[in-house]
């Protein structure tokens, strides 16, 4: 294990820049607008949503002007599958911002198999984007947080169906297992310099797998009688990124949804 720079994490230390992955569309959007609202300023990634990418990096900046004047935001391609492509992103962000202190991993691969058709091909068309790039990430912060003496935070989105488990979407949930057990891992091997973060939505967005009236009545099925919405979720990494004394663990954003028992996924399951 390298040598720490730090004796304890220290909030103010963390750089206000922050590499949201997947921030083109649906919650990695959410996040980095989040954050630009709050006064970070923003590296906004994206691998094909090039359009959607330059959208949320104008709204960031109107936001931004409002919050904190002197933020900045730009936006990366990288396909996060590449390790090559992961650690260019690392170096461009740093070269770009000259110092960054946080890092959702909020890209995610979510292709369907089942225990019956799972294969080493789509098993690793998940590892690579959703397990291995969060990891690869975190590692090239970790380092520039050493080389600039300061502290970083990782915050990785998981899924509350790690808590009520179903044999649906196999290989993406074999992958967001493995990095629930990475995050505790990556949050024991690198403090003090670094905290990592767990946030497990439940269902917070519709899917191309629903209509609007299924998915209303699926958001609903939990003790709170909704489960998150996207600024919930958002709300959440923000406070997992600023409470100084939380790592190693995992924020359940969901209504409840990991106490209730579903036999299937969300998207497979009919509007009842």
């Amino acid at each position: 294990m390298q040598t720490h720079t730090n004796t304890r994490f220290t909030a103010s230390l963390v750089p206000r820049v922050a590499l949201v992955t997947g921030a083109a569309t649906r919650l990695g959007r959410d996040i980095a607008l989040a954050l630009a609202g709050s006064g970070w300023s923003v590296a906004i990634h994206y691998r094909n949503s090039a359009e959607q990418a330059q959208q949320t990096l104008a709204d960031c900046m109107a936001l931004g002007a409002q919050a904190h004047p002197h933020a900045r935001f730009h936006s990366f391609q990288a396909d996060l599958s590449d390790a090559t492509q992961c650690a260019d992103l690392a170096k461009q962000v740093s070269t770009h911002f000259g110092s960054w202190g946080a890092l959702v991993n909020s890209a995610s691969v979510f292709e369907h198999d089942s225990a019956s058709s799972a294969s080493t091909d789509s098993a690793a068309l998940h590892w690579h984007t959703n397990t291995m790039a969060p990891v690869l990430l975190t590692q090239a912060l970790y380092a520039h947080a050493q080389q600039h003496k300061a502290c970083a935070v990782a915050v990785n989105m998981l899924d509350q169906k790690l808590w009520n488990m179903n044999p649906d979407f196999f290989s993406y949930t074999l992958s967001k297992a493995a990095l629930e057990t990475a995050t505790t891992m990556l949050a024991q091997a690198l403090a003090p310099t670094m905290r990592v973060v767990g946030v497990a939505p439940g269902l917070t967005l519709t899917s191309h797998m629903l209509t609007d009236a299924q998915f209303q009545a699926l958001h609903k099925l939990s003790p709170l009688g909704q489960s998150s919405t996207p600024q919930d979720v958002a709300a959440t990494v923000l406070f997992a990124l600023s409470n100084a004394s939380i790592t190693g663990t995992t924020l359940l954003v969901d209504g409840g949804q990991h106490l209730q028992k579903f036999d299937r996924d969300f998207s497979l399951m009919a509007s009842t």
